[in-house]
């Protein structure tokens, strides 16, 4: 990992509270902005002006987004992406044919398909979660290659599958039960609902089975994680010097 800057200070096994707080900082914004606001969009243009001017505002978000990143040449966040090729696809559906409920069961078909990825990937011992892992947490190879840490990649893996499996039928249930006006909100409510548990038990999971290995998480002040089996810290503050991570 590449030296800190020297005003910049490292302390080591922070709390569940603290890197939790970290994670959310780094994946809230990209978040918010693929996700929350455009579904905050549509869903207020959905109950004022109904769903076609809703479908057209939450589009217009997204290209915002992106033309923004592009003027200012900011990367685009590989979410950012994924959520703009998703919603055109289904934009260019529902304008096609004006159809509330292929606008709406696309996503849950991906939902799904997603959490197959994620069960397969688990099943063929090469589970999706140490792929994402190295964007919230940098750590060297070796720790990614220990029992402990190769079990808690696959135990997550599973885990997101199942929450994913159970998304996509709990939106499908009520895309087919609800008026789409209701939909839209209890459908992205329950989605946050199962994915904050998710976040929750991910973290504490991860947590726990980093220790009980005898592996330690630094956290810096600017909120980035990292995860090291032989700390160097200040007895007295258990801050590590910048030059160790």
């Amino acid at each position: 990992m590449t030296s800190s800057p020297a005003t910049e200070v490292w302390r080591t096994d922070p709390t569940p509270a603290s890197v939790l707080t970290a994670v959310m900082r780094r994946l809230g914004p990209q978040l918010a902005e693929a996700t929350l606001i455009p579904s905050a969009l549509c869903f207020i243009a959905t109950l004022t002006v109904g769903l076609t001017w809703g479908v057209l505002a939450a589009a217009s978000w997204m290209c915002l987004s992106i033309a923004r990143r592009i003027a200012s040449r900011t990367p685009i966040s590989a979410l950012l992406l994924l959520a703009t090729v998703g919603l055109s696809a289904r934009v260019g559906l529902y304008l096609l044919n004006e159809n509330d409920f292929m606008y709406f069961v696309q996503p849950i078909m991906r939902t799904l398909a997603v959490g197959m990825a994620f069960a397969a990937s688990a099943v063929v011992g090469r589970p999706l979660v140490a792929r994402f892992a190295g964007d919230f947490c940098s750590f060297d190879a070796e720790i990614g290659k220990r029992p402990a840490i190769t079990a808690l990649f696959r135990r997550l893996t599973y885990l997101w599958a199942g929450a994913q499996a159970i998304i996509a039928a709990v939106n499908l249930t009520l895309l087919l039960t609800v008026p789409t006006k209701v939909f839209i909100g209890t459908a992205t409510g329950a989605a946050w609902l199962i994915i904050g548990a998710c976040v929750v038990i991910t973290v504490s999971d991860a947590i726990r089975t980093t220790r009980n290995a005898g592996i330690h998480t630094a956290i810096a002040s600017g909120g980035r994680l990292h995860a090291l089996a032989y700390p160097v810290a200040h007895a007295s503050t258990g801050l590590l010097s910048p030059s160790v991570v």
